[in-house]
């Protein structure tokens, strides 16, 4: 064997493995998608957090724990929504999340709705390109 097909045959071994690490990924995330939850939030949101924060946070834990939500944090200056990150099959999970939050529950969420987030480019992406 010549240094050149040994080359070539390490650049063919890595394209085939490229690939099969594509198409496993692929299947792996099949169904599975991106969803943030917005959430704006009322003008005495920060007066009024501390009587809900630890039934919030623990409803955010047990989400993480169940593998649901990724992220999740209030925007800041000014605090006046937060986005929540959800890896999921279907945006009912976020939904639910929402339904059953006590800042949703007590007023301190004005409005709150749930997009679909197309993610190609990243570990976690669940359309990789």
């Amino acid at each position: 064997m010549t240094v050149k097909s040994i080359e070539a045959a390490a650049v063919a071994l890595l394209s085939t493995c490229v690939r099969v690490r594509e198409n496993v990924t692929r299947v792996y995330r099949r169904g599975v998608r991106h969803y943030i939850l917005f959430y704006d939030l009322a003008a005495d949101y920060l007066q009024r957090r501390p009587e809900y924060r630890q039934k919030h946070l623990e409803l955010a834990r047990a989400a993480i724990a169940r593998g649901e939500l990724l992220l999740a944090g209030a925007l800041a200056n000014p605090a006046d929504g937060a986005v929540l990150l959800f890896r999921a099959e279907s945006d009912e999970v976020a939904k639910r999340f929402a339904e059953a939050d006590p800042y949703v529950l007590n007023g301190l969420v004005t409005s709150w709705r749930v997009r679909e987030w197309t993610t190609v480019v990243g570990d976690g992406a669940c359309q990789p390109v």
